[in-house]
């Protein structure tokens, strides 16, 4: 593996905790004009709102327009993870202060459609979306363990917008561009795709996904959870007209079950991939590991997080704050046994390492994504919750002034 990423200038971390110390309390968007108005943190999704009985896994990304786009799954029956399930969004003019109308971006129709992973496209500013299929009728044990046919199975779709994410066009099959025989469940993401900006492969969408696959020839071994989960990644250097697979994890040796996943470009032109653990033997639940070749391969096998060990079992975000020596950012809850507690970590030496430098609340709290914002924040929209993690999806918008000093 090559060399890890530049340290970040101390007055830089200076500047980044003192930015995010600033963060104080939970505020509501005013009714002032979008050029005006200022927020703390907004609600863009309510359980038993607009028609479905649950919002869950988050996805953020902000177009070349500036506008902020909230992803959602919209869950029609409960909040569980088979059944009605619509791909939702909702679009903020202003950072995530205010929000648009609720947008069915791909409709279940009565099955499961969810897992996305957008990215703006650099070169076009499209935004891509990336999401995952099954019939509503079969659960993730019955895919893993081949009780289904081909067409209940998971499947993978992309979709575009043209316009800023007012509307996108319908969902394109790219399945078996992406998908090997003898895999069974996958998922993309999910929370945010990557555009690369560095190297050779520069403007390639990067997608972090994870599946599961059969067990081997002759095995008694029935192929449920917790072996056989892996993680993967597929790219696109074409803007998401065609895709490839890239690295696979196919380790399954139930020792580190890379499951959901996130990556970050670095600012040394590496990809750094975080990944739940998904009930491997090892001591740990977060998992990492980097590419040095665009997502085409590893540079070394998924190996537990230390310094994350406060993350519970639960999908987790990253993101690469811009300019120069700006930190890596992780987000989740921070209490290792149960989902509560969203918190900020930094990393000041390419995910080496990792440090906690805020907690966001102490509610319950599952899923998140970080996405970058202008004016020095950055937005945490994360699921949360008094009784539940599963209440409200928040938006949170966090300073870091000095971060890039």
């Amino acid at each position: 593996m090559s060399n890890t990423s530049r340290m970040v200038a101390p007055t830089a971390v200076v500047g980044f905790l003192a930015g995010l110390a600033a963060l104080a309390g939970t505020g509501t968007a005013s009714g002032a004009p979008p050029a005006t108005r200022t927020c703390t943190s907004s609600v863009p999704y309510t359980a038993g709102q607009d028609g479905y009985d649950t919002y869950r896994i988050p996805a953020a990304v902000t177009t070349r327009a500036g506008t902020l786009l909230a992803f959602a799954e919209g869950r029609h029956n409960g909040a569980g993870d088979t059944g009605r399930i619509d791909v939702v969004l909702r679009r903020s003019p202003d950072g995530g202060c205010s929000w648009g109308p609720l947008r069915v971006v791909a409709s279940g129709g009565g099955n499961t459609r969810g897992n996305p992973a957008p990215v703006v496209d650099p070169r076009t500013g499209r935004i891509v979306l990336v999401t995952s299929y099954n019939s509503g009728a079969v659960t993730e044990a019955q895919i893993m363990r081949g009780e289904v046919t081909a067409g209940q199975s998971r499947r993978v779709f992309v979709q575009t917008s043209r316009d800023d994410g007012q509307h996108f066009s319908a969902p394109r099959d790219i399945t078996a561009q992406v998908k090997p025989r003898g895999w069974r469940w996958y998922a993309t993401g999910p929370g945010h795709a990557i555009a690369l900006g560095h190297g050779p492969h520069a403007g390639r969408l990067v997608v972090p996904a994870n599946h599961s696959a059969a067990p081997p020839v002759g095995s008694a071994d029935s192929g449920q959870e917790p072996k056989y989960y892996g993680a993967h990644a597929i790219y696109s250097d074409d803007g998401g007209l065609t895709w490839r697979l890239g690295f696979v994890d196919h380790s399954y040796d139930g020792l580190a079950n890379a499951n959901e996943s996130g990556a970050a470009e670095l600012p040394d032109g590496r990809v750094y991939f975080t990944a739940r653990d998904q009930n491997g033997t090892s001591a740990g639940n977060r998992l990492d590991a980097y590419s040095s070749d665009g997502a085409e391969s590893l540079d070394r096998p998924y190996r537990i997080q230390p310094t994350l060990n406060d993350v519970p079992v639960v999908q987790a975000s990253v993101l690469q704050l811009s300019g120069a020596g700006a930190p890596l950012l992780f987000s989740g809850p921070s209490v290792p046994t149960v989902r509560q507690s969203m918190a900020i970590w930094r990393s000041v030496d390419g995910g080496a390492s990792f440090a906690k430098v805020t907690t966001l609340s102490s509610l319950r709290a599952a899923y998140s994504d970080l996405v970058q914002l202008g004016a020095g924040r950055v937005g945490v929209l994360y699921e949360t919750g008094v009784k539940g993690a599963y209440e409200t999806i928040e938006f949170r918008r966090v300073p870091v002034s000095g971060v890039l000093g």
